[in-house]
């Protein structure tokens, strides 16, 4: 009876219980070397450090690429701006340039009343005096050689006292804004 009860103790010790046993066995058989030593407060300290560089890479990354994505948009934004002002002022000299041709029309026109014509004379001057302040300049035309990035040939004709595609008259006046032309000169061109 004495074996029965041997057996029965050994039967009644749950499985969990050997496995932490033997478990126990093989960590104790392991040399000390193989189990991880706990960090020193120096290793912490220098890991916590590591760690603190970097996010704060990370965060100026950031800070850089958001900085130079504020700097493309100012940029891009003034110049939107500044050539919504050019188109707009391009296209309001250019409605005003058919006014000033019909007041130099005025004002070469013959007309008895001197007071009259001196009127048109110097509204004639004060436009010509806005647009010379607005950067608007004429384009030179008579006698110049014809260029087609300014002139506009609309007639040819053959003039012995002019060179070879010479500009013989200006039809219409052609202008400037700074360096863009906002209208090109209607010309006729000699010997072409």
């Amino acid at each position: 009876m004495a074996e029965e009860k041997q057996t029965d103790i050994t039967e009644d010790i749950p499985e969990e219980q050997e496995t932490a046993e033997q478990e126990a066995a093989e960590n104790a058989e392991k040399p000390a070397e193989e189990a991880a030593p706990e960090p020193t407060a120096e290793e912490k300290l220098a890991a916590e450090v590591e760690s603190l560089k970097k996010e704060l890479a990370d965060e100026k990354e950031k800070y850089l690429r958001l900085d130079a994505e504020y700097y493309n948009y100012r940029t891009r934004s003034l110049k939107e701006k500044q050539d919504a002002y050019d188109n707009a002022l391009m296209k309001t000299v250019t409605e005003v340039l058919g006014v000033i041709d019909n007041f130099e029309r005025a004002a070469t026109a013959e007309c008895s009343d001197e007071n009259f014509k001196k009127g048109i004379e110097m509204i004639f001057k004060q436009y010509l005096t806005i647009l010379e302040k607005l950067g608007v300049s004429e384009i030179p035309a008579q006698g110049q050689p014809f260029d087609p990035n300014l002139h506009n040939a609309v007639s040819s004709c053959e003039d012995e006292n002019l060179g070879e595609n010479t500009v013989a008259a200006v039809l219409q006046k052609g202008y400037t804004l700074g360096k863009k032309v906002i209208r090109h000169a209607m010309v006729t061109v000699a010997n072409p």
